[in-house]
């Protein structure tokens, strides 16, 4: 057995139709099958904050106006990105395998995770999904549908949804099992279909669990021997933008709480990727998190470049 790795890819970076999907998963594939030839046992975790905005959006413009096509819960369109996206991962991964001459399974699972019910975040919806809207067009699906929208980083209007966290991942035994008999693994994708519990099973909910949460608590569950969250930029940095920018090589988890109090990460983007690493490295014995961008992964990995968050 190798070294065990949970990877957490953004829903960004997979592209905003499926054809730019299947573009850009191949440069995806190449980095996780880099990673593999290294000797890493690697999972793969994604989000689907664009993606399932869009299926949503595309369900419910047909059901308003005269399509035969019901509108489709919200749950059940988080369960269809994780099949497509699943599914062009998977053939690209396999393409990037057979063309290095490895043989190795890639897989699926489409991954329930349980939430609680009296989560504040339910109270509070903040996660941004779908398209960008102008004042006008959001102020009118408010008085339409009753969606929340918020303000993004002066892009539009997006609408948010509640994040709450993941308590369980109810499919983790199955997962445990493909790792350890040698399959790449694509589990929790959008963070996994948020689910109530109840004494007779599972009920989904409207709701999108953060991908890096979900990333974490998958890493802390599998023993994971690091937490992989890729990005957009090499590596964290303190006042970034800013002259005094710099970049973060290495930092203890009390230095990243120092830093959090000092609003040094923005909320919408590296806050919950930091707290998603001290997550893992608190609850784990000696754990460490790497936070880097998706193409200097393996050099990442080599200490050359990326992020390590550490006890």
């Amino acid at each position: 057995m190798g070294k065990r790795l949970v990877i957490a890819l953004g829903g960004n970076a997979l592209g905003n139709t499926p054809e730019e999907q299947l573009e850009l998963v191949k440069g995806t594939a190449a980095t996780i099958v880099d990673l593999v030839e290294e000797g890493y046992d690697v999972v793969v975790g994604h989000g689907n904050g664009p993606q399932v905005g869009m299926i949503n959006l595309a369900m419910e413009f047909s059901a308003n106006n005269g399509g035969n096509t019901p509108a489709m819960p919200f749950p059940e369109c988080g369960a269809m990105t994780q099949g497509y996206i699943g599914y062009h991962l998977q053939q690209a991964i396999g393409r990037e395998l057979n063309k290095r001459q490895i043989k190795k399974p890639v897989v699926s699972v489409v991954t329930q995770v349980v939430v609680d019910v009296n989560d504040p975040a339910f109270q509070k919806p903040t996660k941004p999904i779908g398209s960008f809207y102008s004042k006008e067009e959001a102020d009118r699906i408010v008085a339409e549908k009753g969606y929340t929208f918020v303000e993004d980083a002066g892009r539009g209007y997006r609408r948010v949804v509640p994040s709450p966290k993941p308590c369980e991942i109810v499919e983790l035994d199955v997962v445990e099992k493909l790792v350890e008999d040698g399959n790449i693994v694509i589990t929790v994708g959008g963070g996994g279909i948020p689910v109530y519990k109840d004494d007779d099973g599972y009920t989904g909910v409207a709701a999108v669990i953060d991908k890096d949460r979900a990333s974490s608590k998958l890493a802390l569950d599998l023993k994971a021997d690091m937490l992989v969250i890729l990005t957009a930029v090499d590596r964290v940095c303190i006042n970034f933008n800013k002259p005094d920018q710099k970049e973060l090589a290495s930092i203890s988890m009390e230095e990243a709480l120092k830093y959090i109090d000092e609003g040094h990460f923005a909320p919408g983007s590296m806050l919950p990727k930091v707290e998603a690493c001290l997550d893992y490295v608190k609850n784990t014995k000696d754990g460490k998190a790497l936070i880097t961008s998706l193409k200097r992964a393996k050099d990442a990995l080599a200490g050359k470049t990326g992020t390590i968050i550490h006890s």
